[in-house]
């Protein structure tokens, strides 16, 4: 596809454009606002609790969203929570996305042992609900940014793992496959030099799509205290620590919660976009 092509199919798309300008818009808010915020995401001011918000009327000097109860500038710990939920989940979808693709084509092309050893263990783990599996790993890991990469990437693998030994399940039976073995290619050439470039419109699309599913992951196990430790912020834990004053401070869970849904949409209309771009024949 030429680049002009592909330009022209992705202003095309409505859903690629409207989780393009979304994403982006989260992500300049996220990495500019505790730049040049006078709030700490960390610091507490217990005379400052349970401030309403106040809106732009006192720019980004008063207390845009509020605080919780602990004083701390919830505008702050949101854009903060923001920026390691896009970190881990950046790093997860890679990781993820990289070791299953690396066991779906091997169990697509070696076949027999390494495909039933392979195709099975996923299975098994795929029969194991995510989030409780998770929570699992978590608790005997202990609950860290590295330790959740870790669970986000074992949660992920298989899905990456099943699309990719299906592309190579056809790729393997074209002709010039069977020409690089008559030529003496070696396995490994043939894997990722010539099958991987052939699925890899199908990874990009699916990589697209969990990055929201991750997003939400990480906000879940947040929520119920297996996710990024405190003090850090974190979308689930600022949800999970403004219930008890959902009635007199909503605001302390109405931010972190909309911000939550904004994003996980725009990854999906996004996820579904470049679905849209790269592989036409799939659009909905």
């Amino acid at each position: 596809m030429s680049k002009k092509e592909l330009l022209r199919r992705i202003l095309r798309s409505k859903y690629f454009m409207l989780g393009f300008f979304i994403v982006l818009f989260i992500l300049l808010c996220i990495l500019i606002i505790p730049e040049i915020s006078p709030y700490s995401a960390t610091k507490m001011s217990l005379g400052d609790k349970l401030i309403a918000p106040e809106g732009l009327v006192n720019g980004l000097q008063g207390h845009v969203l509020g605080t919780d109860s602990l004083g701390q500038d919830i505008l702050v710990r949101l854009c903060v929570g923001g920026r390691t939920s896009f970190l881990i989940a950046i790093i997860a979808v890679v990781c993820g996305a990289s070791v299953g693709a690396i066991l779906g084509i091997a169990a697509g092309y070696l076949g027999r042992t390494a495909d039933t050893i392979i195709m099975r263990t996923g299975d098994v783990q795929h029969a194991i609900n995510g989030t409780l599996l998770a929570i699992v790993v978590v608790s005997i890991l202990g609950a860290s940014v590295t330790n959740l990469i870790i669970v986000m990437t074992l949660t992920s693998w298989f899905k990456f793992a099943r699309i990719t030994r299906g592309g190579v399940l056809q790729v393997s039976k074209k002709e010039f496959i069977s020409a690089s073995r008559v030529l003496g290619a070696s396995d490994g050439h043939i894997m990722f030099s010539q099958i991987l470039p052939n699925v890899s419109t199908s990874l990009i699309v699916l990589i697209s799509q969990q990055f929201g599913f991750i997003i939400l992951l990480e906000a879940a196990l947040s929520f119920l205290g297996c996710g990024v430790p405190l003090p850090n912020p974190s979308w689930g834990t600022m949800i999970s620590d403004g219930r008890d004053y959902i009635a007199t401070s909503p605001w302390i869970v109405i931010a972190p919660g909309i911000a939550l849904m904004f994003t996980v949409l725009a990854a999906n209309f996004l996820g579904d976009g470049v679905r849209d771009v790269l592989d036409p024949k799939m659009k909905h």
